[in-house]
């Protein structure tokens, strides 16, 4: 009872831990909620939970059947027949979930891959067709680093990048670019975008390419702003014109302007009724180039300043605001007199600042480099600080070869006395060396003038070989003893090597030789007075004897000829 106890509470601990955590759709902000949905179907998604909710619930009603059923056993046979039925059917529950637990699992790994999005903090978010420029101006405003490529959909899910405006933390979202289509023909990536403008109180940043280098016109582009400009209310709308380094807006044909007229009047639409002022299109209308940088910080200020007016308006017109303006107090200081006080700046303060000023800074060889083309064009001069008797030989052209000769060879003047000084050292030294050789030698008696004859003729033919075999040894074949035709390795010279130690080589020599034979074929009666062996019988016993021979002889391994015998055109 215990173990099947203990087997129903592990469980239902892991089952209910998974429950837990995923996060309830009805619970959470609906931005996330929709978010949720477009990627991972929320269909599917709660039919997985409650798979795993009814397995929960069944493992506790099987502990608990099985558990009645072991009070009443009658043997320690049955209980344990209980016991394992129990844990097998566990298990097997558990294993009828395994498809629902790896498809939470695969949305638990992508939802820790998602941005960390507040839904409630001041937020600016950028939005148009693909390939217009908005990756690049988040890159530009935020500490982000979103991919930039020269085609569409390079951006695939929601970046988020923060950017600072007035000492205040701003969130920055990049959406996937939309296409101008049936709500029900979008796919994924640009459903995200949709998710993020309906729900998120944000200040839009609506992108257009007036260059026409995304691929898409201006038309299909304020097709675009119309068809979801149902999204925009509410919200702060500024109509940015990007790439105005390729096509300046003033450079536009009068179709094309109509359009943007008339998205500008929309924007003006969304500003006067959040209760702004209506000027000229100046507030809702900015040109810039995310490659040139210029209007970027300009078109940044601005929705922020938007988004900021627009929340401290709706904050004002809360029930709350008497409460929190009971709690703030702004001192107005007033004149006490006529006098003027100016800010005082202590005199060292201002002579330092001066100083400093008038300090000439060393130019260093970046700022050289900077002035001349930059990296890869400007070439640093090696020569500037030579140590030279006249500054002017510096940038004298020193050949390489002169007479024959290598120039850096004779750049010390005192070269060749040190050359005949290194020659006269090396001649003693030879001298000296020569000196003891000879003088070793005749010390020597006979005998020992021998033996070093001898050594040093053994010593230089084991160089001889040994610079060979180096030479060759990665072409040269590794030839097996038996197959030696230089006759290196015969009995004789065994005999001799043995001899000049002492030892008697008979024995040994008659031992080589009788090995050397090896077997001899035994002939059969038949077959001894050079008959060629078929029987008188006929041919049966011919195959006899013939498989006899084969097995006999095949069994022992059979000498290969020699390497260079087999291959054509070798010795």
């Amino acid at each position: 009872m215990r173990k099947v106890k203990f087997t129903q509470t592990n469980f239902h601990e892991k089952l209910s831990t998974i429950i837990e955590e995923f996060p309830r759709l009805d619970d959470i902000h609906p931005f996330y909620g929709d978010l949720l949905h477009v990627l991972y179907n929320k269909d599917h998604y709660k039919l997985a939970l409650g798979q795993i909710n009814t397995a929960r619930n069944l493992i506790g009603k099987i502990a608990k059947d099985y558990v009645k059923l072991l009070k009443y056993g009658d043997s320690l046979y049955r209980c344990k027949a209980l016991k394992v039925a129990a844990l097998g059917r566990m298990c097997t529950v558990t294993k009828r979930i395994g498809p629902s637990l790896a498809y939470l699992e695969q949305i638990r790994q992508h939802m820790a891959r998602l941005p960390s999005i507040d839904p409630n903090t001041r937020t600016i978010l950028i939005c148009g067709y693909p390939n217009v420029g908005k990756s690049s101006f988040m890159n530009k405003i935020t500490r982000a680093d979103v991919d930039v490529q020269p085609y569409a959909f390079t951006t695939k899910s929601l970046f988020v990048g923060h950017a600072d405006y007035k000492y205040l933390r701003y969130q920055v979202i990049d959406t996937p670019g939309i296409l101008d289509r049936p709500f029900e023909d979008r796919n994924i990536i640009e459903m995200c975008s949709i998710t993020a403008l309906a729900h998120l109180r944000a200040a839009v940043l609506f992108f257009l390419d007036i260059s026409g280098s995304c691929g898409y016109t201006i038309a299909q582009q304020a097709a675009l702003f119309h068809s979801i400009k149902s999204l925009f209310m509410n919200k702060p709308l500024l109509i940015v014109c990007n790439k105005t380094d390729l096509q300046s807006l003033e450079g536009i044909n009068e179709d094309d302007k109509k359009l943007v007229e008339e998205m500008k009047a929309e924007a003006m639409k969304t500003l006067v009724g959040q209760g702004g002022e209506a000027t000229d299109g100046g507030g809702v209308l900015y040109t810039m180039s995310t490659l040139t940088e210029e209007g970027v910080i300009a078109v940044k200020n601005a929705a922020c300043e938007r988004l900021l007016d627009q929340r401290v308006e709706l904050k004002m017109k809360s029930k709350k605001i008497n409460d929190c303006l009971n709690r703030f107090h702004v001192a107005m200081p007033k004149p006490r007199d006529q006098k003027e006080r100016p800010p005082c700046i202590p005199q060292a303060v201002l002579d330092a600042k001066a100083a400093e000023a008038a300090k000439e800074k060393k130019k260093l060889e970046r700022d050289n480099e900077n002035e001349n083309g930059g990296a890869g064009v400007y070439s640093a001069s090696l020569k500037k600080h030579y140590l030279l008797a006249n500054d002017e030989w510096k940038l004298d052209d020193m050949p390489e070869i002169l007479d024959g000769h290598n120039v850096y060879d004779f750049v010390d003047p005192d070269i060749l006395q040190r050359l005949e000084e290194l020659e006269k050292d090396e001649g003693l030294l030879q001298e000296q060396g020569e000196d003891d050789v000879e003088m070793d030698v005749e010390d020597l008696n006979p005998d020992e003038q021998k033996a070093l004859a001898e050594i040093r003729k053994k010593k230089s033919m084991l160089i001889r070989e040994h610079r060979i075999k180096k030479s060759t040894a990665e072409s040269r074949p590794i030839v097996p003893r038996k197959f030696d035709k230089d006759k290196k390795f015969t009995s004789n010279r065994m005999g001799r090597q043995l001899s000049s130690l002492g030892l008697d080589p008979s024995k040994a020599i008659e031992r080589v030789r009788s090995k050397s034979r090896g077997r001899k074929r035994e002939r059969s009666p038949e077959n001894a007075n050079g008959g060629d062996g078929m029987d008188v019988d006929g041919d049966g016993s011919n195959k006899k004897m013939r498989f006899r021979s084969s097995s006999r002889f095949g069994s022992r391994s059979r000498s290969r000829p020699p390497i260079h015998e087999l291959v054509p055109g070798r010795g």
